[in-house]
């Protein structure tokens, strides 16, 4: 397994088993058959309501003695309604119970948007804080206490675009560890990945496949990344899968990766493509692909009824 380092020397595993749109009654099993097959690096949030059952998939895969908690490495986040600055200990506390652990090695915010206690996704603007009323250097600060308190090893950020980072920078103390952002063919984020690197900012590659499960009306028409004939061709050259191409895109540009899925045989499949080696030539084919789209766009948290918009979160394609 190849593993990217933090700045400490720890080091987390460039493949993870993502575990956003999981479903209750599937989640722990799927945690279970990846611990099983080799994963050792599992990524959670308190907002996929599912924290639950993955720490009971982490602690059957203990009891039966595949792993140890001190081999694992565990990622949560921070929901938006717990921004201020005395919410993000009891927000992390919450996660540690419902994953049965006792620290996590990486908590991340998982947005750069404060949203009101209680609201799980926003409806209308009294849903919302502005920057004004709780800024990300608040948040900021409230992070890096949860490190001093020992309940997290490392923390980052998720779906920061370099200027968030540059605020995060202003704060001084401890620097964000990990930035975690959409990545994949259609969207490289090349700047964003170059910045993060000359800054000694790890990154998480999410739905590095192509999100093939949000195929709701507004993604109707959304471009199949796991069927582009660029895609296809070097998966057949290589005689693999398109959708372990795509995560062997994320290992060679040292980008740990978690692609999600709660079968048996595509856990394994999509844990074993850490092996594929993609050449110089496919990396090209891949770089000059011909299609910009991202299929997370952050609207539910822009437009009429939010102080934030769409540059608050992302930079244009």
């Amino acid at each position: 397994m190849k593993y990217l380092r933090f700045k400490n020397g720890d080091k987390i595993p460039i493949i993870g088993l993502g575990t956003w749109k999981s479903k209750p009654g599937e989640v722990s099993q799927a945690v279970y058959w990846a611990i099983e097959a080799g994963y050792r690096h599992i990524d959670c949030a308190a907002v996929y309501q599912n924290e639950n059952e993955v720490g009971e998939g982490i602690a059957k895969a203990i009891d039966a003695g595949l792993v140890k908690r001190k081999e694992l490495f565990v990622t949560s986040k921070l929901w938006n309604n717990s921004h201020k600055k005395d919410q993000g200990e009891p927000a992390l506390k919450q996660s540690l119970l419902d994953l049965k652990l006792d620290y996590l090695d990486l908590y991340l915010i998982h947005w750069p948007i404060a949203l009101k206690a209680g609201v799980g996704f926003p409806k209308s603007r009294e849903d919302f804080y502005s920057y004004d009323e709780v800024s990300l250097g608040e948040t900021w600060e409230a992070m890096q206490d949860l490190t001093q308190k020992g309940l997290a090893k490392h923390i980052g950020v998720s779906n920061f675009k370099q200027k968030k980072l540059e605020e995060l920078s202003k704060v001084g103390g401890q620097q964000p560890e990990m930035n975690q952002v959409e990545m994949q063919p259609y969207l490289p984020q090349d700047a964003l990945v170059e910045y993060c690197q000359s800054h000694g900012i790890l990154m998480t590659a999410y739905s590095p496949l192509g999100s093939p499960d949000s195929r709701a009306e507004r993604h109707k028409n959304d471009p199949q990344l796991l069927v582009d004939p660029v895609v296809k061709e070097i998966a057949d050259k290589h005689k693999v899968e398109t959708g372990q191409v795509l995560i062997a895109w994320s290992i060679a540009r040292d980008i740990a990766v978690i692609p999600k899925s709660v079968n048996k045989e595509r856990i394994t499949n999509n844990f074993v493509a850490a092996n594929i080696e993609l050449d110089d030539h496919d990396m090209m084919e891949l770089r000059d692909i011909g299609i910009a789209h991202r299929f997370i766009d952050g609207s539910i948290f822009t437009g009429e009824n939010s102080p934030y918009t769409v540059s608050d979160l992302f930079d244009q394609l």
